[in-house]
């Protein structure tokens, strides 16, 4: 996997990368992450700024390192900035599951002046297509539309692995979150894409996601196939 030092100090995109892995149970608690010569190979980078990637998130308590035994990973829960309850992935990761994301599209869209989106975001916005797998099986689509302006030169380059810290290094900084539920029927594409039959009825959730003025930055839209998981919200 490639990094780019376009986008800030290469230990701290590795330190996001493998934090994001750990807390989506791609590196299981308890277990060892790969070793420091396969993350460099991995990741094209010098021994050093593996070190670095890693120390810091020693220090954040999720890794533990031992001489001679590899780092493991101790903690697999990272504190949710949304709410003082646990998120949804990380309820399933605690039970066992194997949560991984993946980048379906990434492009810029032009907006109808009919639409809700118009009224939100105006002519154009960057549109985000991704799905979470549910032990390797799609569970979720999720579309986002975001108020951003790449040039296609910045589209080719970019590269998603958290979708909230990638909006964080473009300056979109995220304040309040409002979500509402509803049973809908998913457009043709995501039924397919979640192995589902066409007018079947499925948890919808819609987001919008203001910043500290009340302007909406991000809406999107993610239907869950119900009949492997139940959605599960906790409370402290």
């Amino acid at each position: 996997m490639n990094v780019n030092r376009k986008k800030g100090p290469l230990y701290l995109q590795i330190k996001e990368i493998l934090k994001d892995r750990i807390l989506h149970g791609v590196y299981a608690i308890n277990k060892n992450i790969p070793s420091e010569p396969q993350l460099e190979k991995e990741f094209n980078v010098s021994k050093i700024t593996i070190r670095n990637a890693i120390n810091e998130l020693v220090q954040e308590g999720y890794l533990e390192k031992k001489s001679g035994k590899g780092t493991k990973v101790i903690a697999n829960v990272s504190n949710a900035k949304l709410s003082k309850g646990k998120r949804f992935t990380e309820i399933l990761v605690e039970e066992g599951h194997n949560i991984t994301k993946e980048i379906i599209s990434l492009k810029k869209v032009t907006l109808s002046p009919e639409t809700l989106l118009y009224s939100l975001f105006g002519e154009q916005c960057l549109q985000i297509d991704r799905i979470y797998r549910l032990d390797h099986e799609p569970y979720i689509y999720f579309t986002h539309y975001i108020l951003l302006d790449l040039t296609e030169e910045e589209l080719k380059d970019t590269q998603i692995n958290s979708l909230y810290r990638f909006l964080e290094e473009n300056n979109i900084r995220l304040e309040s979150f409002r979500d509402e539920f509803t049973v809908s029927s998913a457009p043709k594409h995501i039924c397919e894409t979640l192995k589902i039959e066409e007018n079947t009825a499925i948890l919808k959730r819609i987001r919008h996601s203001y910043d500290e003025e009340g302007n909406v930055l991000e809406y999107s839209e993610g239907y869950y196939n119900t009949t492997k998981q139940n959605y599960i919200v906790t409370y402290e």
